[in-house]
């Protein structure tokens, strides 16, 4: 979640160099190559039709939409206010899963979601304020709807693999969403690759692109499929709450933004719905003390 949150901050850092389309492009260039050993042309024809269209959704939304609309909202809003809104992704997809799938919502739940939709209400409200470091409040307010919208797109991209989880591995998954993402983006950033001049790019700025396509398709990915392996599901919610801190400090450190009352309002009440509604309940807290003292033993 701390590799989450500061790419936040990266991102909005390397839009003010490089077109987000070309962006966009050679972070799927790069995540494709490295996730290379896992196009096995065996496994892939295995998969059903089905599956692939599935797949196909999950890349639509969770990597082509989700990167364009990201790339975009934080080249407008702020660091601080985008890792807010991006931490708003459990109520949302708790949210969807009601409207879709007809999951019953607990009242916890409902709360958290409201928590949620209140921060971002206090963040656009307060849009007068300049949140996108020189760029005015109305280009704030598109910006917060861009991340908004990439949070809706990732909440349909956890939905959707729901039920590829069952059958395919996470990292092919992975692996087959980043393909697909990549063939559509690459007629959008032709134009760009072939007519940018890359050597006005400073190196550091490359470095920076590298590893916000290592760390976002790989590495976050890896390290957070490990750790839920080892800790309850509902206790490893709590720990996105480190994105929006992660990307406010990103943002205060090395884009010198200047925190506000609205980021902290808005924070406070993101922060209050993920604990709210990650934090177990009386029967899990016994289950799992139960689990504990068994393993004692």
């Amino acid at each position: 979640m701390a590799l989450v949150g500061s790419n936040v901050g990266l991102g909005k850092a390397i839009v003010a160099y490089v077109p987000i389309l070309l962006f966009a492009l050679l972070r799927f260039a790069i995540a494709i190559v490295c996730l290379a050993p896992w196009y096995r042309p065996s496994r892939m024809r295995a998969v059903s039709r089905g599956e692939w269209l599935n797949l196909f959704l999950q890349a639509f939304f969770g990597t082509f939409l989700f990167t364009l609309l990201m790339l975009g909202g934080v080249r407008l809003t702020s660091a601080m206010a985008a890792g807010v809104i991006t931490s708003t992704i459990p109520a949302t997809v708790a949210l969807l899963s009601w409207l879709i799938l007809r999951e019953r919502l607990s009242r916890r739940t409902v709360l958290s979601v409201l928590l949620a939709v209140a921060g971002i209400a206090v963040l656009n409200v307060a849009r007068g304020t300049d949140h996108s470091g020189g760029s005015g409040g109305e280009n704030a307010l598109v910006g917060n709807l861009m991340i908004m919208g990439a949070v809706i797109c990732e909440s349909i991209y956890v939905i959707l693999s729901r039920r590829l989880a069952q059958t395919l591995a996470a990292i092919e998954i992975c692996a087959y969403t980043h393909l697909i993402g990549g063939l559509l983006m690459l007629p959008l950033g032709l134009v760009p690759l072939l007519s940018f001049d890359m050597a006005s790019v400073p190196t550091t700025i490359w470095l920076m692109l590298l590893w916000y396509a290592l760390s976002a398709s790989i590495f976050s990915f890896w390290l957070w499929m490990k750790g839920v392996r080892h800790v309850p599901a509902q206790l490893a919610g709590v720990f996105t709450a480190v994105l929006p801190i992660a990307a406010a400090t990103y943002g205060i450190v090395f884009l010198g933004e200047k925190p506000g009352w609205p980021h902290g309002v808005a924070l406070g009440c993101v922060l209050a719905g993920i604990a709210l509604a990650s934090w177990p309940g009386p029967l899990a807290r016994r289950a799992w003390r139960a689990d504990r003292d068994e393993a004692r033993h």
